[in-house]
């Protein structure tokens, strides 16, 4: 096979940096993976940064690595593209370099500024200054709707670091500022200049919107010019390409977000098509033809990967992050001796997945229901359907009778609560799918799949390697881009389902009582939330 049909996609999240390599056919081949982990910073008042090096260095590290022990040539590599986190606010100088640590989505510093420039006036909708409101959604489909969203983010460096501030040449999102550090080009994508809700996604009309700039006090210059997901931004730098291992000039592609590039890579490129995530957040998202939102669940769709088409979607802040919590918390005090025992040196990608496999093996042998006790997955706020940033995780209905093994299965089963909350709303505007795709980390786990049918009542589908969708979807974007794929309309047939797991009727009476119950904790606790989390 033509080896210019390799592609690395480099998938960086929340916790580390995986880089995959593939080879593009009629099917899409995983060759090879390799996972390059970085810190997290927690704020006061809500912060959460990372460093931009180490979203570099990781990226170059996993990249050397790869290429070394697989023996693959650095000619051999035919185009890279990224797949990010989204909603990260990257500020840089002329030179292209980060003037703070990012803020990346879950930084939810900035409730002065959203409540400063959005909640105030006397025609009000939602709590939010109506006229605001209406401009935003004609134009963009969509509001900054909460502190969290980059738009306030860029006015909290504006107001609290003006010495920083005035330093700023582009505002740029994850993958922008990566492929910056690439190319040596300024750009974004457009559903991450989508996500500043200052871009006109009306069709026939897409670009930066000089009104919605005036309207919020944005400097258009800060503003990068938008590329399409499959568009060549420009070719590795020499100095790139050294810290990388691979050859000057490969051509890296826009790409885009975790979202857009997940529904890709999980094989819903059809109108309709829903798939359900579980990575550290979490989402359901709906491959549409059309702008939507709904204001009151707190779900819009954004510019999707491929032409004409949008992700109607709804976040979830905590998702995988609380199985992570469960082993941080539940577990490792009783299971981490065992794991000394049973793992060879101090592999910690082993360890972890071996831990995993225990706490999967514990859960598969607890009755389901959890002994009655739900679990709130709000462990950093809630999102969709109801946004708070002062929501917490709570284990509710524990008896005397409950055990750890309960704890741990009402995890899982209250994150698929959540996602059953969020998939409902979704299909307020789109049809029931009987069917629904199951990606993500959490996708890995059968146990977490027939709990996610049972609890969904839908049948939900898995591919090979779900936990890199997102990767798989670069790949592809970046194989129509490069014309090694004609178009988008190959991408279903390369992505099969491989497992299918159908909700149990023996159970659908007891969920879906359950299920009532998750829905109104939110509602009875909404008070107690904010006396016990507000600043």
């Amino acid at each position: 096979m033509n080896t210019s049909f390799f592609i690395l996609a480099h998938d960086v999240g929340t916790t580390g940096s995986k880089t995959c390599l593939y080879r593009i056919s009629d099917a899409i081949e995983q060759v090879a993976s390799c996972l390059a982990e970085y810190p997290l910073t927690m704020t006061e008042g809500g912060g959460a940064e990372q460093m931009a090096d180490h979203w570099w260095n990781a990226v170059c590290r996993s990249t050397r690595r790869i290429m070394k022990e697989n023996r693959i040539a650095p000619e051999a590599v035919g185009g890279i593209a990224f797949c990010c986190q989204m909603q990260g606010s990257v500020l840089v100088n002329r030179e292209g370099m980060a003037l703070r640590n990012p803020m990346i989505y879950m930084d939810g510093r900035a409730v002065a500024q959203h409540a400063r420039h959005l909640c105030h006036g006397l025609f009000r909708i939602s709590g939010w200054n109506g006229i605001k409101v209406l401009r935003s959604l004609m134009v963009t489909g969509g509001l900054a709707a909460t502190p969290k969203d980059p738009l306030w983010k860029y006015h909290w460096v504006r107001d609290n670091e003006p010495d920083i501030f005035r330093q700023v040449y582009k505002w740029l999102d994850v993958k922008d500022y990566l492929i910056h550090r690439c190319t040596g080009r300024f750009a974004m994508t457009a559903d991450s200049a989508h996500l500043t809700f200052l871009y006109d996604t009306r069709m026939g009309r897409l670009g930066w919107h000089k009104g919605l700039c005036r309207l919020f006090e944005v400097d258009m210059d800060h503003l990068p010019v938008v590329v399409n997901a499959t568009e060549v931004v420009g070719g590795l730098t020499d100095m790139a390409a050294r810290r990388m291992g691979l050859a000057a000039g490969t051509p890296v592609v826009g790409g885009g977000g975790d979202v857009t590039l997940t529904a890709i890579g999980a094989g819903c490129t059809g109108v309709n098509d829903t798939h359900i995530y579980v990575g550290t957040s979490g989402w359901v998202a709906a491959n549409v033809e059309k702008r939507m939102v709904d204001i009151g669940n707190f779900i819009a769709a954004i510019c999707g990967a491929m032409p004409g088409r949008y992700n109607y979607i709804a976040e979830q802040e905590t998702s995988g992050a609380c199985l992570q919590w469960v082993r941080d918390h539940l577990a490792l005090d009783e299971i981490g001796v065992y794991l000394k025992d049973k793992t060879d040196g101090p592999d910690r990608e082993e360890e972890t997945r071996h831990l995993y496999d225990l706490l999967n093996q514990v859960v598969a042998r607890t009755p389901a229901g959890a002994g009655g006790v739900i679990f709130t997955p709000w462990l950093h706020g809630n999102r969709a359907p109801r946004e708070d940033a002062h929501a917490r995780g709570m284990f509710f209905n524990i008896g005397l009778a409950t055990g750890k093994r309960m704890l741990v299965r009402a995890v899982l089963e209250g994150v698929a609560f959540h996602k059953r909350w969020m998939l409902e709303a979704v299909e307020k505007r789109i049809p029931f799918r009987e069917s629904v795709r199951f990606v993500g980390g959490g996708a890995k786990s059968d146990v977490w799949c027939q709990i996610m049918a049972d609890v969904t009542g839908r049948r939900i589908e898995t591919i090979d390697n779900p936990q890199d969708a997102g990767a798989a979807g670069a790949a592809l974007v970046c194989a129509v881009g490069l014309g090694l794929l004609p178009s988008f309309a190959h991408v279903k047939q390369m992505i099969p389902a491989r497992r299918v797991f159908a909700p149990r009727a023996k159970y659908r009476a007891m969920f879906d009582r359950q299920y009532g119950v998750f829905t109104t904790l939110y509602k009875n606790n909404r008070k107690s939330f904010a006396a016990l989390n507000r600043n």
